[in-house]
């Protein structure tokens, strides 16, 4: 088994590098980012392990770049950064395990040979509704060639949308898969940020792709809208 990693801490990565490879693994070290990213870019490994923190590019960037990349590569994030929303981060840019540093090196292992097992993932499909399109792998959105920037909630909802394009979908519904079944706030937030994607994906076009079922709720039009 190949494994890359990536981390600026020269001691730690190389005690990691000397364990990994009395487990029998090859072991590629690079200690910053730009330099993890075309590592990772040019040979195949079976998992690559990353920091967050690192010089000239973080941990998210690289694996956020190998995924837009079609690199499904299985990544471990190995950081000192404990907080719930930088895990939230870590997975969100294509991350697929998260460990915190300082770390129990048999639980390193263990985790990695997980990752290795289930192998790299297939990069989601573009989701399209006419000329309208999101790259949940890049996390991007397109009418036509015009690329348009969404805040991470607004993406959020236009993604659930389109997965049920064609469908009425409820206000509750919009709320359990983006804020959550615990959300306990007023559900007409997402009249707010229905109204948010009107104003960047349909109105500057001439479309009226995102449509108000009077009564039931949402609906995104198959075709042009």
């Amino acid at each position: 088994m190949r494994i890359l990693l990536v981390d600026d801490e020269t001691r730690l990565a190389d005690g990691v590098r000397r364990g990994l490879e009395a487990e029998g693994m090859v072991v590629d070290v690079v200690h910053d980012g730009p330099g993890g990213l075309r590592l990772a870019s040019d040979r195949d490994y079976d998992a690559i392990i990353l920091d967050v923190m690192m010089p000239g590019m973080s941990g998210y960037r690289v694996c956020q770049a190998l995924r837009v990349d079609g690199n499904w590569t299985p990544v471990l994030f190995l950081t000192a950064k404990d907080g719930v929303w930088d895990e939230v981060e870590g997975l969100d840019t294509g991350g697929d395990d998260w460990l915190t540093k300082p770390f129990s090196y048999p639980v390193l292992v263990a985790r990695l040979r997980a990752l290795i097992r289930r192998g790299g993932r297939e990069r989601p499909a573009v989701l399209e509704a006419g000329d309208l399109r999101l790259d949940p792998a890049a996390r991007r959105v397109f009418r036509g060639e015009e690329e348009i920037v969404l805040t991470a909630r607004e993406l959020a909802v236009l993604d659930f949308l389109l997965r049920r394009r064609g469908e009425v979908v409820t206000k509750r519904e919009v709320i359990a898969n983006v804020w959550g079944e615990d959300f306990d706030g007023d559900v007409n937030i997402v009249e707010v940020y229905v109204g948010h994607l009107r104003t960047k994906v349909d109105r500057p076009f001439g479309r009226q792709t995102i449509q108000t079922v009077r009564g039931a709720g949402y609906r995104l039009a198959m075709g042009e809208g």
